[in-house]
C-alpha cells in the first residue's frame, strides 16, 4: 500500500492503471474490514460447516458439504482479490488536497448538462464508488471529462449518443482536519 500526496491525484501521465489504484482512507478501511470479516468470521464458520457435513457420509449428495465447498472457493477468491487490491492501493486523502480550485480525486463537483440538468457527483476510487450515494469512479467517462477542470470551465463528455458539454458549477472537498495543510 502506498500513500500519495493529493496534489498529484488525477494528473500527470500514465494515469490509466495507476488511477484505478487510488482509494480514500475510508475506502481502504472498508476493504480491510471486509478482508478481516472474511478471514476471522465467515471463513472459519464455513470451514466448521464443511467439516461437520463431511462427517455425515456421502459427500456427492450432501448439500451442506457441496454448498460449503463452493462458498469457501468464493471466499478464498475474494480474499486473494482484496489482498492484492490493498497491497497495490494508493491512499489519497481528499481532505488534504491543496489545489481545491480544480477537480481531482475526492472532489464533489456540481455540473450542468446541455439539457440544463444539474448533477452533483463525488469522484472516488473504483472499489468505493457508489452511484446511489452520488459517487462515481475516478476512471468513469464523466470523472475523466471533469478532471482538472475549474469552476466555469466547459468540458466535453464523449458518450455513445455523441459529445455532450458539461459546465462545472462548483467544486468542493472534505474539510481539512486540524494540523493538515
Amino acid at each position: 500500500m502506498l500513500t500519495r500526496a493529493p496534489a498529484g491525484a488525477g494528473q500527470g501521465s500514465g494515469q490509466g492503471a495507476e488511477l484505478a489504484r487510488y482509494i480514500s482512507p475510508a475506502g481502504m478501511e472498508a476493504l480491510r474490514g471486509e478482508l478481516n470479516t472474511l478471514l476471522r468470521d465467515e471463513r472459519p464458520r464455513i470451514v466448521e460447516i464443511v467439516s461437520w457435513a463431511a462427517g455425515n457420509g456421502d459427500r456427492s449428495e450432501n448439500g451442506d458439504y457441496l454448498y460449503g465447498k463452493k462458498r469457501l472457493r468464493e471466499i478464498d477468491r475474494r480474499v486473494r482479490f482484496l489482498t492484492k487490491r490493498i497491497e497495490k492501493a494508493i491512499v489519497v486523502d481528499p481532505a488534504q488536497q491543496p489545489r481545491r480550485d480544480r477537480v481531482f480525486f475526492g472532489a464533489t463537483v456540481t455540473y450542468a448538462t446541455e439539457r440544463d440538468e444539474t448533477r452533483v457527483v463525488t469522484i472516488m476510487g473504483v472499489d468505493e464508488a457508489d452511484t446511489v450515494r452520488g459517487e462515481i469512479s475516478l476512471v468513469s467517462p464523466v470523472a475523466r471529462a471533469l478532471m482538472r477542470a475549474r469552476v466555469g470551465d466547459e468540458v466535453r463528455l464523449v458518450t455513445p449518443r455523441g459529445d455532450e458539454m458539461l459546465e462545472v458549477m462548483a467544486i468542493s472537498y472534505p474539510p481539512a482536519t486540524a494540523g493538515q495543510g
